[in-house]
């Protein structure tokens, strides 16, 4: 299904809940301050008669119900850290960087402090609901989290997060299998790696133990095995708490491990709209015209599909590029053996730091000459303008394409 976003504004949907009585948790309109009131954010500061007031926008509330409160009201003490924060931020950018020495004598701030200290605000507020809708919709267990010390970019509009393909209409990416293996103890003899003509990917730790290239087959929904088979890692989905952060050197947002990564360890899927490679074509036209993309070419046995994480994905949609990366590709098969459609996993190329930026390199290629392109990075099939790149690696070749 296709998304339209509300037209209304924010100030607009409250006023219309509060006249009809109507509670809607995702604007902050509950039972519990319908008829109360509690702090949101804190818009503004001045000094009057001795006292200290503070501009407070009301939870659920229009910013045309906001009122000044003087300071000893408040109860809200995060709040009151983050507006002081946000303030001595805002100014320390424009002494670049600077020392500041705070005065307490200020009466009044300047409207474009203000005006920083409320963007601000308004973005913490839409990073933690982005934050908490990432962490309904995902079906592993770690957590995922947002940061954004760079700048006041707040989530992105047309992003929809999913947790598996997603078919264009006349796609199957499940085509019906109806058998597994047997095995009380894979792998056996007969295990499904071994029935599909290759050794099991990982070993008793449950690391990868095969080289970039070959495939990986998982028991699938029909085997006989349980669900802590050794032969089914992938799909359980992202084991380690992630991090979406804003980067602060151009790249946009990046995504950084919360947890220390051994190396050859599954890390994430690559999933979005699985799309013709013609359709590929032409939306890739339309995303070079607004400079990213995010096409993923499935070209294990043939190049007729091509995976799309521009409107729909999961986490791996934030990863950024490198020519030094430390996730490597590999191709997964496991409730569906066609070979024209795999399922795309990251594995850890080596020890990863907690703390961590996650990376694979878009023009990586194995012996099945796979290539990927994403916000920064074209696919050669499409090239059209060399894009600069950003890594930073001692490697780095300059061009993402």
């Amino acid at each position: 299904a296709w998304y339209v976003p509300c037209l209304a504004s924010l100030e607009t949907l409250e006023e219309l809940c509060r006249k009809e009585n109507l509670r809607c948790k995702s604007i902050g309109i509950t039972n519990r301050n319908l008829k109360s009131y509690e702090v949101e954010y804190l818009c503004d500061y001045k000094v009057e008669e001795g006292t200290e007031y503070y501009l407070v926008k009301w939870k659920g509330w229009p910013e045309s119900s906001n009122t000044w409160e003087p300071q000893k009201n408040l109860k809200c003490p995060l709040l009151l850290q983050n507006f002081l924060s946000d303030k001595n931020e805002y100014l320390s950018r424009v002494r670049e960087g600077k020392a500041l020495k705070v005065r307490n004598h200020v009466k009044a701030l300047k409207p474009a402090v203000a005006d920083y200290i409320v963007k601000k605000a308004k973005q913490r507020i839409a990073l933690q609901r982005w934050k908490e809708e990432l962490n309904r919709k995902k079906n592993h267990k770690a957590m995922i989290l947002v940061e954004n010390t760079v700048d006041l970019e707040g989530p992105p509009l047309d992003f929809y997060y999913i947790n598996e393909y997603k078919p264009a209409p006349g796609i199957n990416v499940i085509n019906g299998i109806t058998t597994g293996c047997e095995c009380t103890d894979c792998p056996a003899e007969k295990c499904c790696p071994k029935e599909a003509g290759f050794i099991l990917a990982y070993n008793k730790r449950k690391k990868l133990k095969i080289q970039p290239g070959l495939p990986i087959y998982e028991c699938n929904s029909f085997c006989r095995c349980g669900p802590d088979c050794p032969n089914r890692i992938v799909q359980k989905g992202t084991p380690y708490s992630l991090c979406i952060f804003r980067t602060n050197n151009g790249r946009g947002w990046g995504v950084k491990t919360l947890q220390k990564i051994k190396t050859n360890s599954f890390v994430m899927e690559y999933v979005g709209e699985v799309i013709t490679s013609e359709e590929a074509e032409r939306r890739g036209q339309l995303y070079d015209s607004q400079g990213n993309t995010y096409l993923f070419d499935l070209d294990y046995d043939s190049d007729e599909f091509t995976v799309d994480a521009a409107r729909y994905g999961n986490v791996s949609h934030f990863v950024n590029h490198s020519c030094d990366p430390n996730l490597q590709v590999f191709n997964v098969f496991i409730d569906n053996l066609d070979l024209r459609l795999p399922r795309i996993a990251l594995f850890s190329t080596r020890t990863i730091k907690a703390g961590e930026e996650l990376t694979f390199d878009y023009q990586m290629k194995g012996s099945i000459d796979l290539t990927s392109d994403s916000a920064d990075g074209l696919s050669p099939s499409r090239k059209r303008i060399r894009t600069v790149c950003k890594c930073g690696a001692v490697c780095c070749r300059g061009y993402l394409n």
